[in-house]
């Protein structure tokens, strides 16, 4: 395969999600509620050469523009991404992530005795720290596998 050749082809309009760690692909997937059963066009290259990053992960999601709350979640994850959205084939806007301040109501805090749990009806907060994530009622601090607490 030449340099000049696309691994995966050019989809006519959706979200491409550039710059992704490598091997986080999955993850972004699982922000986006997409599991393979939905019916959703998806391609996904892992681990590709990058000059910036070693390797890194594309998506692409075909008929889909995502919203400003999933972005935010995959800027926890992949704080170097781009979200390309593409219409007619063509990217008519780029953006980088920017990691929000803050994300509510979006992760589940791991802690059982965190009044967010399901038996009050408080939505979650964490505050964004360069470190992880810090649930605002119970401090409980969110380093890895941020995905993993998506509710």
């Amino acid at each position: 395969m030449s340099d000049q050749e696309l691994r995966v082809s050019k989809i006519r309009s959706g979200t491409v999600i550039d710059h992704v760690p490598g091997g986080q692909a999955l993850r972004v997937l699982a922000i986006l509620g997409i599991d393979g059963t939905g019916g959703e066009t998806v391609s996904v290259a892992m681990n590709v050469p990058s000059d910036a990053m070693g390797a890194k992960d594309i998506v692409k999601v075909e008929d889909r523009e995502l919203s400003q709350a999933e972005v935010d979640v995959i800027s926890l994850i992949a704080p170097e991404a781009t979200i390309n959205i593409v219409r007619d084939f063509d990217v008519i806007e780029k953006n980088r992530v920017v990691r929000p301040d803050s994300v509510v109501g979006v992760l589940q805090c791991p802690n059982a005795n965190c009044i967010t749990t399901e038996r009050e009806p408080v939505q979650s907060e964490f505050t964004v720290l360069s470190e992880g994530v810090r649930c605002v009622y119970c401090d409980t601090l969110l380093r890895e596998d941020i995905a993993e607490h998506i509710g």
